[in-house]
């Protein structure tokens, strides 16, 4: 039962890959520090994953084990935390069949992130329709356990606009019986790529991951899109916006440095790998206490196995919960 002394947190990550910056500013920051005041569920949803890896379901099977690395290694603790696996939780698809009565099929394909997403698929008309109605399963997930918070980056704040939306439409159909959630943006709305595009994402290969190791983020760091306009490090260059500075704003602890590297990048009296080595050194020392924790639990797979079963069968306890009021409410209570 729900802890009447604590709110809740619903977020989670599709396993598709491993977990990168972005995800760290993003969202995994606020769960750690919000795990000890909120009662937490963290999911890994592989229900969702496998609406666009139908065709590749091991991909999403070994990604499980990786994702609960990450969670492990940036500080979330399953003593605090639930973490648990959508596809074990029947009464998030229970939920999903009712919600898709109360959306229209336009609203969900109008929705910013299914659009994006479509389109970096390059679905074009050939859309599945599983896809297409993930917003519908994702406000199943948060609803199931009632969360009154959702931890997200910049890009999902749509889907949980729709969440709301469904949430809305149920109470008034059928009394208030749901819990409308609030978002919760990271410190940073959006990290760019490596690359200078807008978004850091798995599948667009700009990413550093918190699991990669000293050499290889230095590599991707040294690598990095600049100012395209500065030839010589004794050209004038633009700080702003570039995914080098944005970088420093947000890892580098200090601040004064980081407005003499701008001021000095700005009269040409520095160059790109100068910046970008101090960068590196920043993220590494950030990583390392990660990549440590991450290193205690990669080779104990009975212990990751009862993180999981014993967070799956307590965040089944609670959806069960909520499906008693549901189904209460809209008079299906047949037992």
């Amino acid at each position: 039962m729900k802890n009447m002394n604590k709110k809740r947190i619903l977020t989670g990550d599709r396993p598709t890959g491993k977990l990168h910056l972005g995800h760290l500013v993003g969202s995994l920051q606020n769960r750690v520090k919000l795990q000890d005041e909120y009662e937490q569920f963290v999911m890994i949803a592989d229900v969702q994953a496998l609406t666009d890896n139908f065709e590749n379901p091991q991909k999403v099977r070994d990604n499980l084990k990786e994702l609960v690395l990450d969670y492990l290694a940036v500080g979330i603790d399953p003593a605090k935390t639930t973490i648990l696996i959508q596809s074990q939780i029947p009464e998030i698809a229970e939920l999903t069949v009712f919600y898709m009565n109360l959306v229209t099929l336009e609203r969900v394909l109008r929705n910013p992130t299914v659009k994006d997403e479509i389109k970096q698929k390059g679905y074009g008309k050939n859309i599945p329709a599983g896809f297409a109605m993930y917003p519908v399963s994702q406000a199943a997930d948060i609803t199931a356990f009632a969360a009154n918070l959702v931890p997200v980056g910049e890009d999902q704040l749509p889907m949980i606009e729709q969440t709301r939306e469904i949430v809305r439409r149920f109470n008034s159909l059928y009394g208030e019986t749901l819990v409308e959630p609030e978002a919760l943006v990271g410190q940073v709305r959006r990290l760019p790529g490596t690359d200078g595009q807008s978004k850091m994402g798995k599948s667009l290969g700009n990413c550093i991951y918190i699991s990669d190791d000293e050499k290889t983020v230095t590599k991707k760091v040294m690598g990095m899109y600049t100012d395209p306009a500065r030839v010589h490090p004794t050209d004038p260059g633009n700080p702003d916006g570039n995914p080098v500075f944005i970088y420093h704003e947000v890892f580098n602890p200090d601040k004064a440095e980081v407005e003499d590297f701008k001021n000095r990048y700005r009269e040409g009296k520095i160059g790109d790998v100068e910046i970008k080595k101090r960068l590196a050194l920043v993220i590494n020392q950030m990583l390392e206490p990660m990549r440590v924790r991450r290193s205690e639990f990669e080779n104990k797979s009975e212990e990751l196995h009862g993180i999981l079963k014993t967070g799956t069968d307590k965040a089944r306890e609670a959806a069960k919960a909520t499906m008693v009021q549901v189904r209460k409410a809209m008079k299906i209570d047949y037992e």
